[in-house]
């Protein structure tokens, strides 16, 4: 079974895109390619067993096992070496991609403390937006007596678009809560 926002993709979304922005084929539409969730451990350089927890988490969020990230190189100031843990991502693409997207939309976007909105200056300038969770505890799999400490991450949407007008009536479409314009 397809994941209902890919129904939705085909059905609605590419229509509506290409009425927007006059696109001759569907194929010029642009569409979601991957989402990357990483999240970055500080505190791994004095407790390594923060990235096994870290990677614990991630692993329930996206239901998908997070790669190990490590130091490209030393920084003395931090007691960092090159080649230690500090930090794990994962990259999710196809049915995954759109089942995270729409619990993350609908059930873990709303649960953000002071929630008005997501920003909609956060695109990069190829089509592509990246949102900060400051706490992994928004995310209804996450069980909270059973975290250790909390954490953040990253969540970049890659899209095909070649503007970011583009993409932001993508993400706006797909059901992105983004903020009012001011």
């Amino acid at each position: 079974m397809a994941a209902r926002l890919l129904e939705q993709y085909h059905s609605e979304i590419v229509s509506k895109m290409m009425e927007q922005f006059g696109y001759k084929s569907h194929l010029q539409v642009p569409k979601l390619q991957k989402i990357v969730v990483n999240m970055g451990v500080g505190e791994a350089v004095q407790n390594p067993k923060a990235v096994e927890s870290a990677i614990g988490d991630l692993k329930i969020i996206t239901g998908q096992s997070p790669a190990l990230r490590r130091a490209k190189r030393s920084v003395s100031n931090f007691k960092l070496r090159q080649g230690m843990p500090i930090g794990c991502m994962v990259t999710l693409r196809r049915d995954r991609m759109y089942e995270f997207m729409d619990r993350f939309f609908n059930f873990a976007v709303p649960r953000i403390r002071d929630f008005r909105g997501l920003s909609q200056h956060s695109f990069d300038g190829r089509g592509n937006y990246t949102v900060g969770i400051q706490e992994q505890i928004i995310f209804p799999e996450i069980d909270y007596d059973q975290i250790d400490k909390i954490r953040g991450m990253d969540v970049t949407f890659v899209t095909s678009a070649q503007t970011d007008e583009e993409a932001l009536a993508l993400l706006r479409a797909f059901g992105m809560p983004f903020q009012d314009a001011a």
